[in-house]
């Protein structure tokens, strides 16, 4: 084809025009190497050129310029498929074992050059603000104080499972000004409480306040023989005490002397105690805690948030348990001439609740001590606020601010105090602008390796979810944290201090998805059994179990596979588990048995809900999820206009049969030979967690099928069996386990030049606890 040069004459060429002919230049003006090209001429230009281009991928039209991001990806995503054996597919004429190692050799050499020459020049982590969740518990931690803050900023997007990954983030104008407003919340109270001390509260309701209005609009408890008493009434918001807190607030909340009615042979009667307006025009309710009530008398306490004009609601809440009719029409409860409990009902009573305003994070004196120090914040000399100021300044920042980087927050506080303001609103001026700084709101951290502040902030942000402590500031300014023994032992410090718990919900709420629990709920008519009790036991089976792989530094294979549980009575009844559970102890460490159908992460409760949709469950949802977050294996997005499959809820075909189309298709096949067998493996468990063997509304349907064959050609007859398999691949689930970590605790996604790193980690141990450390000692955790 002949291009006439430009002339007046001729029209010019559009922005799009120049676009084309820009690529079509670059792709002829660095094609890919010789060694490359004659593989991929014999190997893949057939299916993927212009006329084919399968999978949306043309290689003909691709250029060698790997300092694109772009194009580094299309090559790295050509590299992945060659080395698992997809390219060239299972059908076509494969390479000799020699030729296939030569191609990837002479691909790996210049990935891993642009790769490391990217990280040396920008970094492998962007620019990396605070999550939401992160910047509450650093608000919480450097003023002292307790509000919620997460509720007021916008939710974070994920990459790749974690709100961490600074390529998601943004920091617009508009978020900005949220941070603004939710700094000077933070800040109007903390300065309120300093100065003006913190409110008291305390109120105990007997039990005859409880029958408030007993005769008008009544839905609370029944009252005998001098105790309030709890039935599984099936009316919206029956249990809720007559009265509301007065302000927002953390409360202790204590019930006293909780006992069972009718306990049966498990020996408890679960509820729940929840907060909310508990009225038609504001019907949310806020979990504080489940309740657990035992032959036993005893007092049980919570410590929760509850809104201004919130009061309580507390009541059975097992949804397996018996209701009696509410003897009155009109939405309301009588209890005259009845004895629910010489009728069988299982009820809860107590002899009364104590509520308490509380500040669980500190006191007035500790939010003092953040604030001002040892200083008298009426009494504020020049010296003293210029003092104040650098101290929060150094704090907030994490690490020691130059004069320079300090002088305009000197300045904001001196112009407030030459313009009159109070010596404390000078301070909180300064205050504000230090907390909408991007060396506040960001992780500050230059190319290369990290310095010992940065080292000290990415760790405690790792498993605090906050800035970093006394201790860690000290070893930060000792130069101590490039010491790879004073490093592994600030690894365990942090992790066996109470604040490792923010690491264990954060994670799990991200790398498995425990945050979406709410996503979806359980149809009734479908999974009449599932309750809040069991939701919320099945969020904190899955947390205990990690938290125990921590403890016990437990391997790799435990993953996919145990020989225990963490469970409580209402949960081991809602998994058919018949386990040794000692009622009133809540969640326990149990033994498993083989017939249990139970053990690792993937036959838990929140798991098998969160892939599911509340009606069905898809094996590939599933299957995508266990490989991504458990085997550490990436799954491509789907081709282009493949579309989703509809499980036949009726159960009248399985979804066994409606995937066989997509392993059919050449351009499919490679993916769902990963995909289905995990998916396959965990079909027999219902949207809910519950086993079956029968799709449809009371196992009606078609035939459940286990069965599967892996992707290097096992097979295996159930999930039992797919596990026993995994067991055996404990360095592939090391490896994948490492990268989670390493993603969320440095806000990157996984570099080309991070996986000989990864292999090296997983090749020297897999206990989840040692693996964490090894991510934390290695050069890809230190440098930016």
């Amino acid at each position: 084809m002949r291009l006439f040069p430009f002339s007046p004459f001729t029209r010019p060429l559009g922005p799009a025009m120049c676009a084309v002919l820009f690529a079509a230049t670059l792709s002829a003006a660095t094609p890919p190497p010789e060694p490359l090209r004659a593989f991929l001429d014999r190997h893949c230009y057939n299916c993927h050129d212009a006329d084919e281009k399968k999978g949306d991928l043309d290689l003909t039209a691709q250029a060698f310029n790997l300092s694109d991001p772009a194009n580094f990806q299309k090559w790295r995503y050509v590299f992945d498929r060659v080395h698992e054996g997809e390219m060239p597919p299972k059908k076509k004429t494969q390479p000799a074992p020699d030729e296939r190692a030569a191609f990837l050799d002479a691909l790996r050499r210049p990935l891993l050059s642009a790769d490391q020459s990217d990280i040396a020049a920008r970094g492998r982590v962007r620019g990396r603000r605070l999550t939401r969740n992160e910047y509450e518990h650093t608000l919480h931690d450097l003023l002292g104080i307790d509000l919620p803050l997460k509720p007021l900023l916008p939710e974070d997007p994920s990459v790749q499972g974690f709100e961490t990954v600074a390529e998601g983030q943004q920091l617009s104008h508009h978020l900005l000004a949220r941070y603004l407003d939710v700094a000077d919340q933070a800040l109007r109270e903390a300065f309120q409480r300093a100065l003006s001390g913190d409110v008291v509260y305390r109120t105990h309701y007997t039990p005859e306040m409880l029958m408030k209005n007993p005769s008008g609009n009544f839905r609370g408890p029944e009252l005998r023989d001098g105790r309030s008493i709890a039935w599984p009434m099936g009316l919206a918001f029956y249990g809720r005490t007559p009265t509301w807190v007065p302000e927002a607030g953390w409360y202790r909340i204590t019930l006293r002397g909780v006992q069972a009615i009718n306990p049966g042979a498990a020996g408890a009667v679960w509820g729940t105690l929840r907060s909310g307006e508990a009225e038609a025009n504001a019907p949310l309710l806020h979990l504080i805690g489940l309740v657990e009530a035992t032959a036993s008398s005893r007092d049980i306490v919570f410590e929760a948030w509850m809104q201004k004009n919130h009061r309580l609601e507390f009541k059975p809440n097992d949804n397996t348990l018996k209701r009696p009719p509410p003897g009155r029409t009109g939405g309301n409860v009588s209890y005259a001439g009845r004895d629910l409990a010489a009728e069988g009902f299982a009820g809860i009573a107590h002899r009364g609740i104590d509520i308490e305003r509380i500040h669980p994070h500190a006191n007035q004196a500790g939010v003092r001590e953040r604030l001002f120090a040892d200083a008298n914040p009426e009494q504020l000399d020049a010296a003293t606020l210029d003092r104040l100021v650098a101290r929060f300044a150094d704090r907030a920042f994490r690490r020691p601010v130059t004069a320079d980087q300090l002088a305009p927050y000197l300045k904001i506080a001196r112009a407030a105090r030459g313009e009159g303001a109070a010596p404390a609103d000078a301070l909180r001026t300064a205050y504000r602008a230090i907390l909408c700084s991007p060396r506040f709101l960001t992780l500050v951290e230059a190319p290369g390796r990290l310095d010992d502040h940065a080292i000290a902030a990415r760790l405690s942000y790792a498993f605090w979810c906050s800035l970093p402590d006394e201790t860690l500031r000290s070893h930060a300014a000792s130069g101590r944290l490039r010491v790879p023994a004073v490093l592994a032992a600030e690894v365990d410090r942090l992790l066996n201090h109470p604040h490792a718990r923010r690491f264990v919900v954060s994670f799990t709420n991200q790398w498995l998805k425990l945050g979406q629990i709410d996503f979806t709920t359980p149809d009734t008519r479908l999974f009449r059994e599932f309750d809040p009790i069991v939701q919320e036991s099945m969020v904190q089976e899955t947390r205990a179990y990690f938290t125990e792989l921590l403890r016990a530094d437990l391997g790799s294979t435990y993953l996919v596979d145990s020989d225990f549980a963490f469970l409580n009575g209402r949960l081991a009844r809602h998994y058919r588990v018949n386990a040794a559970i000692r009622p009133g102890e809540g969640l326990q460490k149990v033994a498993l048995q083989p017939g249990d159908r139970r053990g690792g992460f993937i036959t838990q409760g929140a798991i098998l809900k969160v892939t599911a949709d509340g009606t069905s469950t898809s094996p590939v949802t599933r299957g995508v999820f266990i490989n991504e977050r458990i085997l550490g294996v990436h799954i491509p997005p789907p081709p282009p206009g493949v579309p989703a499959i509809e499980p036949d809820i009726r159960g009248a075909v399985s979804i066994r049969d409606q995937l066989d189309k997509h392993r059919n298709s050449e351009s499919c096949a490679s993916c769902h030979q990963k995909i289905d067998p995990p998916g396959f493996a965990l079909e027999n468990y219902d949207p809910v967690g519950v086993w079956r063997t029968n799709y449809g509304q009371g196992g009606k349907g078609v035939k459940v099928s286990g069965e599967g064959i892996t992707p290097d050609g096992a097979k295996f007859s159930d999930v039992a069996a797919w596990q026993r398999l995994q067991a055996q691949r404990g360095r592939q689930l090391a490896r994948g386990f490492a990268g989670q970590f390493l993603v969320y605790a440095t806000g990157a996604p996984l570099r080309f030049s991070d996986e000989a790193a990864i292999d090296a980690i997983a090749a020297r141990t897999t206990g989840l606890r040692s693996l964490i450390r090894e991510v934390v000692l290695s050069g890809t955790f230190l440098i930016k």
